[in-house]
């Protein structure tokens, strides 16, 4: 995915995009970089990867050479970024949050309006770049702005440093979140609000769909309203966020545990503890243990002093070995019990087929598993959270492939829980994983713990149901 940082302040802003941009590393694993402006020096930028090493450790020896009161960061899971222009409306540096789908059709456009791209990484377009040109298009940075709305199929939020403030633009949709933070000396944009408590904003309020604001050290303007609809990734509170952080006022935590209630309690199997696996399944385990009356053991731990988070390595078998690697089970608590453990979804399969494999090996009797989202059936088309480059990647599609002989058959009903269909495909890969029972959470109660109409929630992966941003911006405007 990835998640972005900005300041604007009094002061220097170097701290405050530092370690407010490393609360978001959570968010992705392949890029970081920062960005500063200073009227006289200009801007200032920075660009590493991460994928062998840590944000702090990439940057904290060049923080002197970022100098200026505003400022820009990114943990990029695509291009590198920022990205600088020079144009006619001025020279300012940009970042974004996006998953672009449409990328080849837009370059043949700009390509033939005689524009170029400069920036590519591993020899593709660089989709912050294919953004910074469509602003470069419009007769100002609204315009400009909404040359991106209206263009790209997928989903875009972006921060854009001026020589004269932050332009903050969420998504037309609202998939992704941003937040604006403030203190005495200044304000603050992020994607996650478990950036701001540590250095001293306090959140003012989120970014509406398709809203464009300018942020300044004294203030802020709004430069556009937000749009009339909005369907914001319900997977931010199943997996990607913090747990600390907010997303329209309703808390990751609050989500995830009350989810796990609503499961617990409709739940009949008998087992002898609840376990949830680091991070993102912990917060469902504990309102499933709490909903079903079962106790809440620690049976499963991430290490921590050298996984703390997980690197994405090039091969598949190298990403499962990696994640082996970080989970190291209790065997003393699992040893003769029937466990359930919670997850936050399923995607291929392999690492909860290998953690099954653990516990039983453990000595477990049985092993449940309970997963805090419906089953994936559909790939995401607004936000790339797997490296799944196929819809076949996933475990359910491939079941639907061996059942109907087609991957794409009866989608409707695969995803619809309760039908035969549905039944059948979660048997089958609670089989396929040798799991002794397997449940799902239903989308009803998803959308319920989130609390929020279902209209303003993307569910496409588990129902199909979505709207393309630009599709709502071409009906607005048109």
């Amino acid at each position: 995915m990835g998640g972005f940082f900005g300041a604007v302040l009094k002061k220097p802003c170097i701290d405050d995009l530092f370690y407010g941009t490393d609360y978001n590393s959570h968010l992705g694993t392949k890029r970081a970089g920062m960005v500063t402006f200073d009227p006289e020096q200009g801007f200032n930028r920075s660009i590493h990867s991460l994928e062998s090493s840590y944000f702090r450790t990439k940057f904290e020896e060049e923080l002197d050479h970022f100098v200026g009161c505003q400022g820009l960061g990114v943990i990029s899971d695509t291009d590198p970024q920022p990205i600088i222009v020079n144009s006619h409306l001025g020279r300012y540096a940009v970042v974004t949050v996006a998953k672009i789908n449409n990328i080849p059709e837009i370059a043949r456009q700009l390509l033939d309006k005689g524009m170029h791209f400069s920036e590519l990484s591993a020899n593709n377009i660089n989709q912050t770049e294919l953004v910074a040109l469509l602003i470069n298009m419009g007769k100002d940075f609204v315009d400009g702005i909404n040359l991106v709305y209206k263009n790209i199929k997928g989903s875009c939020s972006m921060l854009v440093l001026t020589e004269n403030g932050i332009i903050a633009a969420r998504d037309y949709l609202g998939r992704t979140p941003i937040v604006i933070g403030s203190k005495e000396d200044g304000y603050a944009v992020s994607t996650e609000t478990s950036a701001f408590p540590n250095l001293g904003y306090k959140i003012r309020r989120d970014v509406g769909p398709g809203e464009i604001v300018r942020l300044h050290a004294d203030g802020m303007e709004i430069l556009q309203g937000p749009a009339r609809r909005e369907q914001i990734c319900s997977f931010m509170w199943v997996y990607y966020g913090f747990p600390a952080s907010d997303y329209l006022g309703i808390n990751t935590e609050d989500v995830r545990e009350a989810a796990g209630r609503a499961m617990g309690k409709e739940d009949p199997v008998e087992a002898d503890c609840v376990c949830g696996i680091p991070d993102s399944g912990v917060g469902h385990a504990l309102g499933y243990a709490e909903g079903r009356g079962i106790p809440y053991r620690r049976a499963v731990l991430k290490y921590t002093p050298t996984w703390p988070r997980s690197f994405t390595p090039s091969t598949q078998s190298r990403r499962e070995f990696v994640a082996k690697m970080k989970l190291i089970p209790n065997k003393a608590i699992l040893d003769g019990k029937r466990v359930v453990f919670c997850d936050d979804s399923i995607v291929r399969g392999t690492q909860l087929r290998d953690n099954v494999a653990t516990f039983f090996d453990c000595g477990c009797k049985e092993v449940h598993a309970r997963i805090s989202c419906p089953p994936l059936v559909y790939g995401c088309r607004y936000i790339g959270f797997t490296s799944s480059k196929s819809d076949l990647e996933l475990i359910s599609r491939r079941i639907i492939q061996d059942f109907e002989g087609k991957h794409d058959a009866k989608l409707d009903l695969y995803s619809k829980t309760g039908t035969p269909e549905y039944e059948a495909m979660v048997k089958e890969i609670a089989r396929r994983l040798n799991l002794t029972t397997l449940k799902f959470s239903k989308i009803e109660h998803l959308v319920e713990s989130i609390g929020i109409p279902k209209e303003r929630v993307c569910t496409h992966c588990f129902d199909g149901s979505s709207y393309d941003p630009s599709d709502a911006w071409r009906e607005d405007h048109e």
